[in-house]
């Protein structure tokens, strides 16, 4: 058992810490948030500056809290939400490849936030340290990260994606 425990740890630390790296750098690195802000205006995303803090700070609290094993299918719900924004408003036109600016790694993030949701985090865990982790995984993990993600990603985009109109050939 301590090598699942050991494997799905590095899998949390490793999958959460990167995608909280993703959000940090939103905030700090690049055109930091006016600079994102701008991005997510030019796509549709509208208000900009208010979805480049809300997926900054989505992007390093899930993270965190995924790494750390806590309220693991609320994190997990947290990131595939934001992926699926992600994958409809940047990635979608460009197939699956990410070679190719496809939707191949916002696909393969979200998968694994499910998986774990699945799953549950296993004993190395604060959910596990809280005695909650039974009652979060499964099932219960899957419908939480998988349906609640999906839920909260489209509801995001029927809110407030307002693609550009396409500019017309002379």
């Amino acid at each position: 058992m301590d090598e699942m425990n050991l494997a799905m740890l590095l899998l949390r630390v490793g999958i959460g810490l990167t995608f909280a790296a993703h959000g940090y750098g939103k905030i700090f690195q690049g055109g930091r948030i006016p600079g994102t802000a701008g991005w997510f205006d030019s796509m549709g995303m509208k208000p900009g500056k208010l979805h480049a803090w809300l997926a900054a700070l989505t992007e390093i609290s899930t993270g965190l809290l995924l790494a750390l094993g806590f309220l693991t299918p609320l994190a997990a719900a947290g990131m595939v939400g934001v992926m699926v924004v992600a994958a409809w408003t940047v990635h979608r036109h460009n197939g699956f490849m990410i070679v190719r600016e496809g939707w191949e790694y916002t696909f393969v993030l979200a998968l694994v936030a499910v998986t774990v949701a699945t799953l549950g985090p296993m004993e190395w865990s604060v959910d596990n340290a809280l005695g909650i982790d039974d009652d979060w995984d499964g099932y219960v993990g899957l419908a939480i990260a998988a349906g609640g993600g999906v839920l909260a990603g489209l509801t995001q985009l029927a809110m407030f994606y307002r693609p550009p109109k396409p500019e017309q050939a002379s």
